[in-house]
């Protein structure tokens, strides 16, 4: 069973071996990246992407770390607006796409294949066409030849992963441009204080029973993880925490959102990972497959992961997540709760991303895992 001891998250020698690349150094500064991007968005002629009318729908193209943008969006589109958003990680621009429709390209190093072709299609189609990613790259020079837009990215994120606020934040003014989100009800300043409080909170001088982060990757470390969302801004927290416990610390984790995935993940609290009574007294009797009866369960390692449930929510639990806590603490679940102050939504997504981002990466220090470094992941790149 993986196991964390609490001091190697306050040994400074400890975190200089794992994170050679920075990644807590990198997501501190989602502040300054917010603050930054959205000055270079404004010196980039952001308000040449509106027209004379309301773009009929949105399709933003992102992969890997910067997928979430595509749920960002949605989010801030509100639900009763009659643009729908359509979020791609590749593959080719839909058929229906053209002139009335706009085109959201993105990737850190401005290089990734698939965000540059669609960018080019869209051009050709005659949508328009904003893309975010590094100057002077393939990205850029395809938003110039499409008479888009293209705001670079500033320095400083290691990865897609960590500078989601560098890539979402220039795509957030563009829907204010674009009439899908009220001009003035993004208040950019209360969203970068609100990354840089977390940062603080968070940051690698502060001791583990205090470190919000550090608690939570003590008490998930030790589990198999499933992502329970209250909400749905809580619901793109919960899976960027999916994506985050993979990529970041190579932790599998299923992720849900209430109050349709109650029913799955209450289920699992009968399964062969729950540790309180439910998993014997409900399942018929089996063979036990050859298991030595002989065993000690304390010296031997056990044979399943216990089952740990991630709520993530803002103000307080609904009468659903509490109801599904409750059954969750009397099944024996190791229940860890992120709850952050209810805020406008972008300001409160921010919260809880922030705590997500840290918590994984905080997670992946304490296994003795470079966050930013997947030996196998390199290994399957370069096979490609």
């Amino acid at each position: 069973m993986p196991y964390i001891d609490d001091a190697l998250l306050d040994d400074p020698d400890h975190l200089a071996r794992c994170d050679r690349r920075g990644v807590l150094r990198s997501l501190a500064t989602a502040g300054a990246q917010v603050r930054q991007a959205v000055t270079l968005a404004d010196e980039a002629g952001i308000e040449r992407i509106a027209s004379a009318h309301r773009p009929r729908a949105v399709v933003v193209v992102a992969s890997g770390g910067s997928a979430v943008v595509g749920d960002v969006v949605s989010l801030l589109v509100e639900q009763g607006s009659p643009t729908p958003v359509h979020a791609l990680q590749g593959g080719p621009l839909p058929a229906w796409v053209g002139p009335l429709d706009l085109v959201v390209a993105l990737s850190l190093s401005g290089a990734e294949a698939g965000a540059v072709t669609i960018a080019h299609e869209a051009a050709r189609r005659g949508a328009a066409v904003l893309t975010v990613g590094a100057a002077d790259s393939p990205l850029a020079d395809a938003a110039q030849r499409a008479r888009g837009v293209h705001v670079p990215v500033g320095h400083g994120p290691v990865s897609s992963r960590t500078a989601l606020w560098g890539l979402v934040s220039p795509v957030a003014v563009a829907l204010g441009h674009v009439g899908l989100v009220q001009p003035g009800t993004i208040a950019w300043e209360e969203v970068a204080r609100a990354l840089d409080r977390v940062a603080e909170e968070c940051r690698p001088d502060s001791p583990a029973f205090v470190n919000p982060a550090k608690v939570h990757a003590l008490a998930l470390a030790e589990t198999l993880p499933m992502v329970l969302a209250d909400g749905p801004v809580a619901g793109v927290a919960a899976r960027r925490a999916g994506s985050m416990l993979a990529r970041t610390a190579r932790v599998p984790a299923t992720v849900g959102e209430l109050p349709h995935a109650a029913s799955e993940v209450v289920a699992c609290f009968d399964g062969p990972h729950a540790t309180g009574a439910g998993w014997e007294a409900t399942r018929a009797p089996v063979p036990d497959g050859g298991r030595d009866i002989f065993a000690d369960p304390f010296l031997d390692a056990p044979a399943q992961i216990p089952l740990g449930l991630w709520v993530l929510g803002a103000g307080g639990l609904s009468p659903m997540a509490q109801r599904v806590s409750t059954v969750a603490q009397r099944a024996g679940v190791r229940l860890v709760d992120t709850l952050v102050e209810e805020a406008a939504p972008l300001e409160e997504l921010a919260r809880l991303v922030a705590r997500v981002d840290f918590t994984a990466t905080w997670l992946a220090i304490g296994l003795g895992l470079d966050p930013g470094v997947s030996p196998h992941l390199a290994e399957l790149r370069e096979s490609d």
